[in-house]
């Protein structure tokens, strides 16, 4: 049983430890794929804006992937939240690339961040955050009131299912980027070496690919959802 777990690396692997305030503290290999997502969409971010500020008139194939991935966000988002939708945007396009890329980075080696559920419960509180400030500042005390409608003795229950957003938010994203993480590492620690050749590259674009991409358009979709409903 030892061995089994050696073998399989869905785990969270620590690589070393430090010190802080008499408390042992540990850099996993979900921070490592963090910070890598994090440096990528921050040096993509810095070599796009330079790009666009000497745009030219016949765009190359760098500048026509940006414009193109920025209109098809601002499309989701303008799609989804309607007249509210300037004011999100950034947000939406933001998480959607962060979200996207943790949950693909598996096909190059790493281990998915999404797939600690410090990550998206941190999401999912930026959301539940998100949605419960706007609502007070364009509704003032009608957003609290709204808890008791229709009816006053529906009060507990619009109240729990407000409190329950951010774990469902974090607990669908988390549930299927890990059951993903999982199944390909029982693959790789369970099954014989020839067993390995080419079948698990399906695997990887089912799981990474396939079902990364929609659980990062069903987290924003359900976000701007959300938010849509409590400005409404």
């Amino acid at each position: 049983m030892t061995m089994l777990a050696a073998d399989n690396d869905f785990m969270i692997k620590g690589l070393f430890s430090y010190e802080l305030f008499g408390h042992t503290l540990w850099i996993t290999t979900s921070h490592v794929a963090l910070v890598m997502v994090v440096i990528i969409l921050i040096g993509f971010a810095w070599i796009a804006n330079r790009r666009i500020k000497k745009a030219e008139e016949v765009p190359g194939v760098f500048q026509n992937i940006i414009e193109l991935i920025v209109e098809k966000l601002d499309q989701v988002v303008s799609g989804s939240m309607g007249a509210f939708a300037g004011k999100f945007q950034n947000y939406i396009s933001t998480i959607f690339l962060f979200i996207l890329l943790c949950n693909i980075s598996g096909i190059f080696g790493l281990r998915s961040p999404t797939a600690d559920y410090g990550i998206t419960l941190l999401l999912g509180l930026v959301t539940f955050a998100l949605i419960h400030i706007n609502g007070i500042k364009r509704h003032k005390i009608g957003h609290f009131t709204s808890w008791f409608q229709p009816l006053p003795l529906l009060f507990p229950i619009n109240v729990i299912g407000d409190l329950a957003t951010p774990l469902s938010l974090s607990l669908r994203l988390f549930g299927n980027v890990m059951s993903g993480t999982v199944m390909i590492g029982l693959w790789y620690g369970m099954l014989p070496w020839f067993m390995k050749l080419g079948i698990p590259a399906f695997l990887h674009a089912y799981f990474d690919l396939f079902s990364g991409a929609i659980q990062t358009y069903v987290f924003c979709m359900l976000t701007m959802v959300y938010i849509r409903d409590k400005m409404e």
